[in-house]
């Protein structure tokens, strides 16, 4: 179920919030904790088992690392149980089709491939139960002795199939003691229509460009131009598509009295590759550069040893995207930018005017989503190849279709800057009080009007 479904919009979340709002004080972690195994459970009930069994396991060892904290020796022990734990879970179920099926290459190796279905969500909720036992270990925050409490923060359905990931220092609080505001509510509801329509009426309106210029480039007829409008749709749709969502699961955790950290901040108005990734699904940079780089030794120790941290993470990062070698190709071709960033362009940049560092940073971000969305290595390269020269520069359907997107692309261009939210805030506060509830009602109701008129609603991060 994805928030952007008629289904979940006027049957799940209605008696949600009815339920939820209806039971006493004391009962609503328990009433949270119960319909987000319901909404998880949704398409494939028989992974509600591993959820349980995640539960179980990093709640009694956030209770042993707690007992025995003063014990480093054993500490360490059982947060390295828990971190293990959840690595094996995440690689056995996302992984292992894909080391079977490479190692088998090597002769005299002859794994099975299993085609276990992806568990919905299982790459956000594993990174968000490690990093609980070792803010524990850290200090950082206590043990959760309530499993109701724990269970609920693992489960919790605004956030659980696709962010932001959530560490548990930063809800530990609301966990035990929150109050639901009225004003809660209706900011939550105001995020929650926002993303909704940066979802349906942005990322689905171009989604189907890049769609077409793919299927050209596997066709053999893509051109240069066609190439280009492909990876700029693709870099539109999949930053509408999850800054939507984010938004939703933001909205969500407000009006249930939850305070979530923001995932993006405008990346594309980035001057940097270094920039964009400050700004881009910030809750997985962060959760990497704490409980990894850091951890390894970040920038501390030479260039020898940053360049390794470094190259490090980022083979991390694209490899937790997915099991395929364009992810692991992703990761490394951010990895040599931000180096080359740091001890090469650096100087550079800092000479060079405002707009051509602008672009310099759009273009490699967009041959970036061109590794990131295509599996397929001999597609990627052609598709690539045929923007950067190797295929006709133009033709007459580049021509029709520049024309038909041609306001949707300005339209995406002016949502991706703070242009809207400027204008936002210099009207008076009497107008945007009228304004808030009207706008929210269109925001719904055409929402809801394309989604009961058609058929393409791809939700891009729902296979991570």
């Amino acid at each position: 179920m994805v928030f952007s479904s008629l289904t979940f919009l006027f049957a799940y979340l209605p008696i949600t919030l009815l339920l939820y709002f209806l039971v006493p004080l004391q009962w609503r972690n328990l009433a949270l904790l119960v319909v987000s195994l319901f909404f998880y459970g949704w398409g494939e009930p028989v992974y509600i088992t591993i959820m349980f069994v995640s539960i179980f396991i990093d709640y009694t060892h956030g209770l042993l690392v707690e007992k025995y904290r003063d014990d480093d020796k054993k500490a360490r022990w059982f947060v390295g149980q828990s971190v293990v734990f959840n690595l094996l879970l995440l690689g056995f179920f996302k992984y292992w089709d894909f080391l079977a099926a490479n190692l088998s290459l090597l002769p005299g190796v002859n794994l099975p491939q299993l085609n276990i279905p992806l568990p919905i969500g299982i790459s956000f909720f594993t990174f968000q139960t490690m990093s609980y036992t070792i803010d524990v270990y850290r200090r950082d925050a206590p043990a959760q002795r309530s499993i109701i409490r724990f269970g609920t923060f693992v489960t919790m359905f605004p956030q659980l199939i696709a962010g932001p990931i959530v560490k548990y220092k930063t809800v530990a609080e609301a966990l035990d003691h929150r109050v639901n505001t009225a004003e809660d509510f209706a900011l939550g509801a105001r995020r929650f229509c926002v993303g909704l329509a940066k979802k349906v009426l942005l990322a689905n309106a171009i989604g189907a460009l890049w769609d077409a210029q793919l299927a050209s480039a596997e066709a053999g007829t893509l051109t240069a131009a066609g190439g280009w409008l492909g990876l700029a749709a693709f870099g539109f749709q999949i930053y509408f598509d999850f800054s939507g969502y984010s938004d939703m699961a933001i909205g969500l955790g407000r009006i249930f009295g939850f305070r979530f950290l923001e995932n993006f901040d405008y990346p594309y108005l980035s001057a940097s590759v270094t920039e964009f990734w400050r700004r881009w699904h910030m809750s997985l940079t962060s959760w990497f550069r704490e409980y990894l780089y850091i951890p390894l030794g970040g920038n501390r120790g030479g260039t020898a040893k940053t360049l390794r941290n470094i190259l490090i993470v980022w083979l991390c990062t694209g490899f937790w995207h997915g099991a395929s070698w364009n992810f692991i190709l992703w990761g490394l071709y951010f990895a040599a930018w931000l180096i080359l960033e740091k001890y090469v362009l650096q100087s550079v940049l800092a000479k060079t005017p405002g707009w051509v560092k602008h672009l310099y940073t759009l273009l490699v971000v967009f041959v970036g989503w061109g590794i990131f969305a295509m599996e397929d290595l001999g597609v990627c390269g052609g598709y690539l190849a045929a923007c950067f020269g190797r295929a006709p520069l133009w033709s007459a359907a580049d021509g029709y279709m520049l024309k038909s997107y041609a306001v949707t692309f300005l339209v995406l261009a002016a949502a991706s800057t703070t242009l809207g939210k400027r204008c936002w805030q210099r009207l008076p506060d009497k107008t945007r009080k009228v304004l808030t509830p009207v706008l929210m009602f269109l925001a719904l109701a055409v929402s809801t009007a394309y989604l009961v008129d058609g058929s393409y609603n791809p939700f891009l991060y729902f296979r991570f």
